[in-house]
C-alpha cells in the first residue's frame, strides 16, 4: 500500500504540479527520513529474523508511521481544507474517503502484526508517530507555507516548471471539466467558423 500511494503522489506531481500536493509528499518524505533515523537510534529488532529485509530493525514500524501520517493528514486536509462550500453529496463523498484512508491505515498495521514482522508496540509507536508528524505537517502547511504559495507560483522556475496554486479553489475536478468544456466548445466554434470561410 505504501508503495501504491508513492507512485500515486509521483503520478500526481508530474502530471498535476499543484503546489499542496507536492508539499503533501514532501511530508512524507520527512516522514520517512524521521523513521529512519528513529530505527537506527533505537535498533530494536524485529520480532522474527527474516532475509532480504531493508534493517533489521523494527521500532518504530516504517509502514505504521507512513501509513498513519497519511490518515492523519489526508483527513485533516478533507475536512479543514475542502469541507466549505458543498453539497451534503460531497461531505458523504468526502467522509467515505476520509474513513477510507482510516480503515486502510489499520489494515496494513494489523498486517504488519499478524504476517511477524513488527510487534505490538512497534506498530503502535509507529502509529502514534505517523499521526502526531501528519497533524504538524498539516498545521505548518495550513498556517505557515500555504500563504506563500501565490508567491511561489509567480517566480520564474516555477511559471517553467508549470506548477500551480490551487488553495482558492474549492472543487478543483470541476473547475477543470468546465474550464476545458468551454475552451473544447469555444475552439469548435472556430475550427467551425474557419470552415465556413473557405
Amino acid at each position: 500500500m505504501p508503495l501504491a500511494i508513492i507512485v500515486g503522489f509521483v503520478t500526481l506531481v508530474l502530471f498535476r504540479r499543484d503546489l499542496h500536493t507536492i508539499a503533501f509528499a514532501i511530508g512524507l518524505a520527512i516522514n520517512e527520513c524521521i523513521n529512519y533515523v528513529l530505527k537506527h537510534t533505537i535498533r530494536q529488532p524485529r520480532p522474527m529474523k527474516r532475509d532480504g529485509l531493508y534493517t533489521e530493525y523494527g521500532m518504530p514500524s516504517t509502514h505504521a508511521q507512513f501509513m498513519w501520517f497519511f490518515a492523519a493528514y489526508a483527513t485533516l486536509f478533507i475536512y479543514f481544507r475542502l469541507n466549505y462550500n458543498c453539497t451534503i453529496v460531497e461531505r458523504f463523498w468526502r467522509t467515505i474517503v476520509a474513513i477510507g484512508c482510516i480503515v486502510t491505515a489499520i489494515l496494513v498495521t494489523y498486517g504488519r502484526v499478524y504476517l511477524l514482522y513488527h510487534s505490538n508496540t512497534q506498530i503502535f509507536c509507529g502509529a502514534l508517530i505517523g499521526i502526531a508528524l501528519g497533524a504538524a505537517w498539516f498545521i505548518i502547511m495550513h498556517t505557515i507555507l500555504t500563504p506563500f504559495f501565490p508567491i511561489v507560483v509567480s517566480w520564474r522556475i516555477s511559471e517553467f516548471l508549470l506548477l500551480r496554486d490551487t488553495t482558492l479553489i474549492p472543487n478543483v475536478l470541476w473547475f477543470e471539466y468546465t474550464n476545458i468544456r468551454t475552451e473544447a466548445r469555444a475552439r469548435a466554434r472556430k475550427l467551425s467558423a474557419i470552415g465556413r470561410s473557405h
